[in-house]
């Protein structure tokens, strides 16, 4: 089975990267795979799922197997939901190959499934109640893992909040405290529209009064940090829209599956979060037998 290069997708991880993921493993090979004299073995390897999941991680994980020599016979597509059975990945090689893949790719999968998986169960809780909510993921994945974690939120049916600090503008009480005199927003506000007049300018806010003050200084998003979804139901009713729409609601900070449906009423337009990056890991059984 061919193996995408992933030719024009900016997720797409690096070939130094899929070699990382497996010299912090097998750096000097498989000792007990030597030892016992059966690296040259023809075997099979199995990735099933144990459980409901949304699948994600599997493309990297065929890549790091073809990358050790084996040949990969069937893969599941990401993004899709499994159950209890079902392959998500099989592959063919020697035992030496097989063994040096497997915990890495497994390990790959599960977490990020994991992430996945709960992205869509977020997902799911809010569009049940705004079939048109966007459910988007910050910056705050565990490190070294964002491009991964970022390709299992898209596989989740989510989208990206932030990728970095060089992509958008969003403006936190912690810059504004360098201000002179401190916190003045409108003032941040209109010293960001005019140095970046090409940029939506976003603002995260703790106060429902800081929120209008944004709303009046033409800001673009109005990320709300923490608020109950009561406060955030007050606070729409209050906020003044343009003929655009905006300023976009974001709720954010502590938004869950449990919750989601409970802010899409309140009437945000937009829930951020980071709960999918600490996601518990799926279940994935590997089965390893002899040809």
């Amino acid at each position: 089975m061919a193996i995408d290069a992933g030719i024009g997708d900016p997720l797409h991880l690096p070939d130094g990267a899929i070699e990382r993921l497996l010299e912090e493993d097998v750096r000097f090979g498989d000792l007990t795979t030597r030892a016992l004299g059966i690296a040259g073995r023809p075997g099979r390897m199995r990735f099933q799922a144990r459980a409901d999941m949304v699948l994600s991680g599997v493309d990297e994980a065929a890549r790091l197997l073809v990358r050790l020599g084996a040949a990969v016979t069937a893969r599941a597509p990401a993004g899709c939901r499994y159950g209890g059975d079902a392959v998500l990945l099989e592959a063919t090689g020697s035992a030496a190959a097989l063994h040096a893949g497997w915990k890495v790719a497994q390990t790959l999968m599960e977490w990020a499934s994991g992430v996945a998986s709960e992205t869509r169960a977020i997902v799911d809780a809010a569009r049940v109640v705004n079939p048109d909510i966007a459910v988007l993921c910050t910056r705050k994945s565990v490190p070294y893992t964002r491009q991964l974690a970022c390709k299992a939120v898209l596989a989740g049916s989510g989208d990206i909040h932030r990728l970095g600090l060089s992509d958008t503008i969003l403006l936190f009480p912690e810059h504004r405290v360098f201000f002179d005199p401190p916190h003045d927003l409108a003032a941040a506000i209109a010293r960001l529209k005019r140095t970046a007049p090409e940029r939506a300018v976003m603002v995260e806010v703790t106060s429902e009064e800081d929120a209008l003050a944004a709303a009046a200084a033409h800001v673009d998003v109005i990320q709300l940090e923490k608020f109950p979804p009561e406060a955030v139901h007050r606070l729409v009713r209050r906020l003044p829209r343009r003929v655009d729409g905006r300023p976009v609601v974001a709720a954010a900070g502590g938004v869950t599956a449990q919750n989601a449906g409970a802010y899409a009423k309140a009437g945000a337009d937009t829930l951020v979060t980071s709960a999918p990056f600490f996601a518990k890991p799926r279940d994935i059984q590997v089965t390893i037998t002899a040809l």
